[in-house]
């Protein structure tokens, strides 16, 4: 068995620095730390139980199959907060019929990330014992 001690995932934007503003400034993640300088600089932004990495240059767009999920305690607050900083909202909230309520938007370079609520009487939040 493989013992992961952190993980993080790696993004290589084609606008680094248009990134780090939507990442950094619009999302309002917090960094975890940053590394080298100038304008190839990388920065690692917290992501709840994971990392998320924007570092390099890509010159090819992200593949569709990349998707972020980030779990955040308020979607319609979110949506709203994102809305007035400009971020693209691909779909507003919905309640899903599994009982998530979902929020879509993408990054500069196209990334699909969903904002995910998970209301206070959902199975996911079930813990026996607890």
């Amino acid at each position: 068995m493989v013992h992961v001690i952190s993980s993080r995932t790696l993004l290589h934007p084609s606008d680094p620095e248009r990134s780090r503003t939507f990442y950094g400034e619009q999302l309002g993640l917090a960094v975890h730390r940053e590394f080298g300088t100038g304008p190839q600089r990388g920065i690692v932004y917290f992501l709840g139980g994971g990392f998320l990495e924007v570092s390099g240059r890509s010159e090819t767009p992200p593949s569709p199959a990349v998707q972020l999920w980030l779990q955040v305690e308020d979607v319609a607050a979110a949506h709203e907060e994102l809305r007035a900083k400009g971020v693209e909202i691909v779909r507003p909230p919905v309640k899903e019929p599994w009982g998530l309520v979902e929020m879509w938007i993408v990054d500069p370079d196209g990334t699909r990330i969903v904002l995910v609520e998970v209301p206070a009487d959902h199975p996911i939040r079930y813990r026996p014992g607890i």
